[in-house]
């Protein structure tokens, strides 16, 4: 049986300082999008990202991919899905797909790739509380 991916998907709407002068969403934004969706993931696991913190560990991105196919306009409802690439081992994947609040239309598609740092800085493996909380989350 194939495990099941580890996915949320959380709504927003475009505010006006997200868009340029012509109501369409400066690319930029994207990026921060892609934060609000693994950082809702990661809530939505149990785990909210200051409790990684808080166990002397950091997650800075290593890796970005961002592709726009259709821009985002001034108030309109997104949606943010973000899902764990479970296949990424070095540290951690996520990949996005931020569309229209029915699904019709996808505005951008990406990845953030993350390091697990630690307190000086070092480059660490993922800890076993990240592993563990993958394989029961993947596996319910």
């Amino acid at each position: 049986m194939k495990p099941k991916p580890l996915t949320h998907a959380t709504s927003y709407r475009v505010i006006y300082g997200d868009t340029d002068t012509m109501g369409v969403v400066y690319h930029a934004n994207y990026l921060r999008w892609f934060e609000i969706g693994r950082t809702e993931l990661f809530r939505h696991l149990g785990l909210p990202y200051r409790k990684i913190e808080a166990k002397g560990l950091m997650l800075p991105v290593s890796e970005v991919k961002c592709k726009y196919i259709t821009p985002a306009r001034y108030d309109d409802i997104i949606i943010i899905n973000a899902t764990l690439n479970t296949e990424f081992r070095a540290g951690m994947q996520f990949d996005y797909a931020i569309t229209s609040e029915d699904g019709s239309v996808t505005h951008t598609t990406g990845y953030t790739r993350h390091a697990f740092i630690n307190e000086k800085g070092k480059v660490v493996r993922p800890p076993a509380f990240i592993r563990e909380l993958i394989s029961v989350n993947r596996d319910a």
